[in-house]
């Protein structure tokens, strides 16, 4: 049975960190009718103050384990930099609380993993910050290959594009974006982790066998922005993955790059194929080529006025709150997020030994960066 968004119980949430991400993530809980946030924390009481009177949010804490011990509180969103991820996560989760957690999943792999096994252990959901998933794009290119319009799947390639739009030393955001210390990678955990576990998804995230890859970082940036940022990861990330089954994936992500554009990610079968961006699906047809486009609006109006769950796939946060509602099963995002992980830390160890690299070697080798809380 649908449980209706308006006979839902609320979900009653504490928000960790109020920085451009936690304002972000703020403003979306506002658009879904069963988010109550009733706390925030951070480090910067000044700024928490102001965020959580913007929005009023009516406590404030600066240690977030005060806000953890709070038995009022279902659901934390976990808003910090990337090598905080785990150590907070794990902590909230043996907390006893539920928890959504932005996206790079962790630092490291290591990290990552440990972060599903503490949900596991525990008996906790977990969702990683994956936008991409709740595209129409994506829920059409789903309902496509789930028809079996595509027959076998065996290729993908996931693509992400800027022409000049590396954090900070661009003109947005912060030197923390761009400084292994703190995000432990640039292009590929920042902006890859959106594209390459959105294919994942779609071709149902098969184990991955073998990495190859290089990453570079080559553009020309202000000297004086690249002297304060600190500025030590990559501005594209390039990959060839085999996955199980036959099934390969390769991989561009670029932060900055001398080129217009890439063609969107696709997805490739024995009877079809897909580009998410614009989208498109192509098949034959005797001797007949089909390029065929697709009425987004048309799919998006009819998700929302003929099916009473519509709104359950309208953004992460509406899909994660109305999971805590039990009203839709909780996308497998955390399995997505821990198999990017382990794609894109595979990048880096063919980089830094100059071959393909099995999922094992990556597992095996794995380094926590997570910081001391």
């Amino acid at each position: 049975m649908t449980i209706s968004s308006s006979a839902a119980e609320p979900i009653r949430l504490g928000i960790i960190g109020v920085g451009q991400i936690g304002k972000h993530h703020i403003r979306e809980y506002a658009k879904v009718p069963g988010a109550r946030i009733v706390a925030v924390a951070d480090i910067n009481e000044a700024e928490a103050r102001r965020v959580a009177a913007e929005h009023n949010i009516p406590v404030v804490y600066t240690d977030f384990r005060d806000l953890l011990a709070r038995d009022d509180i279902q659901a934390v969103d976990v808003c910090l930099h990337n090598n905080l991820h785990m150590p907070v996560t794990v902590a909230a989760l043996e907390a006893g609380k539920d928890v959504y957690c932005e996206k790079p999943m962790a630092g490291a792999y290591i990290d990552a993993l440990r972060m599903v096994e503490a949900a596991r252990q525990t008996g906790r959901r977990l969702s990683i910050q994956l936008s991409t998933l709740f595209k129409d794009e994506t829920l059409a290119a789903r309902r496509l290959i789930e028809a079996g319009e595509l027959g076998r799947l065996y290729h993908a390639r996931s693509t992400g594009h800027r022409r000049r739009g590396r954090p900070y030393v661009d003109g947005y955001g912060t030197p923390a974006f761009v400084q292994k210390a703190q995000a432990s990678g640039g292009a590929l955990y920042d902006m890859g982790v959106y594209h390459i576990a959105r294919v994942l998804y779609l071709l149902d995230n098969p184990d991955v066998l073998t990495i190859s890859g290089k990453t570079y970082q080559e553009t020309p940036m202000d000297p004086q922005r690249q002297a304060l940022s600190g500025y030590d990861v990559e501005e594209l990330g390039l990959g060839f993955v085999r996955l199980a089954g036959g099934v390969t994936l390769d991989i561009i992500e670029a932060w900055a790059v001398h080129l217009d554009r890439f063609d969107g990610s696709i997805v490739l079968g024995s009877l079809g194929g897909i580009r998410l961006e614009p989208f498109g699906f192509y098949r034959n047809v005797g001797d007949l080529q089909l390029d065929c486009t697709a009425d987004m609006g048309a799919f998006n109006w009819r998700r929302h006025n003929v099916y009473p769950d519509g709104d359950v796939y309208d953004s992460p946060q509406h899909h994660w709150i109305a999971a805590l509602q039990g009203r839709v099963e909780l996308l497998p995002t955390d399995a997505l997020a821990l198999n990017t992980m382990l794609i894109s830390e595979g990048i880096y160890l063919s980089e830094r030994l100059g071959r393909e690299v099995s999922a094992e070697e990556v597992r095996a080798q794995s380094v926590s960066t997570a910081a001391a809380i």
